[in-house]
């Protein structure tokens, strides 16, 4: 950021994030020889020449070592007070001045100075579980992340903090056993299962007026805290716990095709994170009525059905397992293994477009490897035995149909389910009834 950034935030805000409620912290009368003996170590011999501005402020010291030894609080003491007569001095400096600059150089180093000795680095260990979490050390420097339990920046120039491996919760190092709230992945191992209520309101005098994780007191008026609602679970939750995160609401898809991002908790918003490729939902036993307005659902399910169709081909091929056609299918593979169990993912993709693009191009080369490439699985095709002609028929052929007793084949317009005698079916129950009289 440049000098006269810099100093436009400075006078705007009049408080870095580094010193976090230093106002409640200013100095009393009693300290006034303390103040004095800082500003005088700290001010004294100041030049207004460039070239020796490094030496008057002190530059030269290691602002970012460790203190040697322990630190005593008059320390931090001597710091704030320091602090607080650079932001003065700044407001009081003529704009753009030599000085000046030399000044917000100053106290950009005092602050990193005092937040060193508020939160001294210390041998942490890389690995620690608390309440299911398992937090892995984290080595990044980025300054871009945000402590879940605190809600403040992670200085990571200056601060340990942790990610937990399960639900990527971010934490200061100083703030981890403040944690209250289990892990969210040990949540989707043991429920794996959505809110399906759109919504579910009971009141903010139903939970005591009390944030429905850490129990602060909250207000829909914003006094002490402001009180959040979360879509997903209904309730209502503090500023720390809800951070108006937006996320997509099962309960909203599969009751109306809804798709609009609502905001939710910082838990919420992690669960649904992490179960959003889970196939939990059984749309036709949740709302079988969807598949009447929606036509790309109608469209996937007749893809995944002609796909598990496909699966045994393909498991008693050489080729197919050499080639490994499968595992086109392996970010979803609950799609080789039945047709009725969806994702919210699949869900979202279905609403884009995308999934019908994808499944119907992987549809077509399995189609192809069956049909064209493959003489063994061309061998395991069917004729149709009721007109006896035509071309080689397959199970997931568009003009099929399929005997649900036996597995054959036929001509759609030569096969009716219910008027239609399977030639196949009375040859097997002919060859039975001679087993039954030669065994006589």
């Amino acid at each position: 950021m440049e000098y006269d950034e810099r100093l436009a935030h400075f006078r705007q805000t009049r408080l870095n994030p580094f010193d976090r409620g230093e106002e409640d912290d200013q100095p009393g009368g009693g300290k006034a020889t303390q103040q004095h003996e800082a500003i005088s170590e700290l001010f004294s011999g100041t030049k207004t020449h460039s070239s020796d501005r490094t030496m008057d402020l002190g530059l030269a010291e290691d602002h970012f070592s460790r203190p040697v030894g322990s630190f005593v609080a008059s320390d931090i003491e001597q710091l704030k007070l320091a602090i607080e007569e650079c932001k003065k001095l700044i407001l009081e400096l003529p704009e753009h001045s030599e000085r000046q600059k030399d000044t917000v150089v100053k106290l950009i180093h005092l602050r990193l100075k005092l937040q060193e000795l508020k939160d001294p680095e210390e041998d942490e260990p890389n690995l620690r579980v608390i309440l299911e979490h398992r937090f892995s050390k984290e080595k990044s420097k980025s300054v871009k992340q945000t402590c879940d339990k605190c809600s403040t920046i992670i200085w990571g120039l200056i601060q340990t903090w942790y990610t937990c491996t399960g639900c990527y919760y971010r934490c200061h190092s100083k703030c981890m056993n403040q944690i209250t709230k289990p892990c969210v992945r040990s949540k989707v191992s043991h429920q794996s299962e959505y809110e399906l209520s759109i919504c579910p309101e009971i009141g903010l005098d139903r939970q005591d007026y009390r944030c429905a994780e850490c129990r602060t007191p909250i207000s829909l008026r914003g006094v002490p805290s402001e009180a959040r609602q979360c879509d997903y679970t209904g309730q209502y939750y503090c500023s720390t716990c809800h951070w108006n995160d937006t996320a997509i609401i099962p309960a909203r898809v599969i009751h109306n095709w809804e798709f609009e991002p609502r905001k939710v908790c910082r838990s919420s918003m992690r669960y649904l994170t992490l179960m959003m490729p889970r196939p939990v939902l059984k749309l036709k036993e949740i709302n079988p009525l969807l598949f009447n307005f929606v036509e790309e659902l109608v469209e996937i399910r007749k893809l995944r059905h002609d796909i598990l169709l496909m699966k045994p081909y393909f498991i008693t091929c050489k080729e197919a397992m050499e080639a490994r056609l499968l595992l086109q299918l392996q970010d979803r593979q609950h799609f080789v293994e039945n047709d009725d169990m969806y994702s919210l993912q699949d869900l979202i993709d279905i609403s884009t477009g995308r999934l019908s693009c994808s499944l119907t191009a992987i549809h077509t080369t399995f189609a192809k490897h069956i049909k064209l490439d493959c003489e063994r699985c061309q061998a395991k095709g069917f004729v149709c035995e009721l007109c006896k002609e035509g071309d080689i028929l397959f199970p997931f052929d568009s003009h099929t149909s399929v005997c649900h007793e036996c597995s054959a084949v036929f001509h759609r317009d030569c096969y009716y389910d219910n008027s239609t005698t399977c030639p196949r079916c009375a040859r097997m129950t002919d060859r039975q009834q001679d087993e039954v009289e030669e065994d006589k």
